[in-house]
């Protein structure tokens, strides 16, 4: 019983990949698949540890980050329902080069790596399945570090604000973006401090961009935002 509901879980929100795989590899990921929940802010695996499990988001948010220079965080990128992630340094042999936490109470499965490179040796779609999502990574990683380097705060802020509505979606209201996050997240994905994430913030808010309300950020004219990013 409790191995059908699993394999139903894995089988609606791994779809991408349960797709591929014959029925014996199925059961492969079934017998090797855990799910685990972590708490807002719980480490999820740190820098320097040698990577084990490929991870995928089932519910919630994650971070991955790198601690720089007195301790302040920039994140890398974010992780939403169902993305996978954990698996770079692996195929590279070597151990993390950043941090994942969960941004929310998450929900997260596993499947240790050494069954992974099974059914990479032996099912070609699997293959391709991972370097379509490294190339994807490796694509949208060297976009972001241009626009992070060349782009001024007020484009690097409404990036940050675009992303996130397209990330993870609105609320029922249509205008609230659904991730809540804190000032000094916010500034540490936009690679600013965060006194000047507050300022255009609060910049945005008085030319009637956005409606902010404590975490909660109200996007009111996104044309605006759209340009903002693209141009500043």
């Amino acid at each position: 019983m409790i191995k059908k509901a699993l394999e139903q879980v894995i089988s609606e929100d791994m779809s991408d990949i349960w797709s591929i795989l014959p029925g014996d590899e199925k059961r492969m990921i079934t017998d090797n698949f855990q799910i685990h929940h972590f708490k807002k802010n719980q480490i999820i695996y740190a820098e320097r540890e040698r990577p084990e499990n490929l991870f995928v988001l089932l519910k919630g948010k994650a971070k991955l980050y790198k601690d720089g220079a007195g301790g302040r965080q920039q994140i890398l990128r974010l992780i939403s329902p169902v993305q996978y992630f954990g698996y770079r340094a692996y195929f590279a042999d070597e151990a993390y080069v950043h941090t994942a936490a969960a941004m929310d109470a998450s929900e997260i499965g596993m499947v240790p790596l050494e069954i992974v490179r099974t059914l990479i040796e032996s099912n070609r779609e699997v293959m391709w399945f991972f370097l379509h999502e490294l190339a994807h990574n490796l694509g949208s990683a060297d976009t972001r570090t241009v626009n992070l380097t060349q782009k001024h705060i007020r484009g690097r802020l409404a990036e940050a604000l675009i992303v996130l509505r397209q990330q993870y979606g609105l609320e029922a209201d249509g205008v609230t973006l659904r991730m809540y996050m804190s000032r000094e997240d916010l500034a540490n994905f936009s690679n600013m401090t965060t006194s000047n994430a507050i300022r255009t913030l609060t910049a945005f808010v008085n030319e009637h961009l956005i409606v902010v309300d404590g975490r909660q950020v109200k996007i009111i004219n996104e044309p605006q935002l759209l340009k903002i990013s693209k141009y500043s």
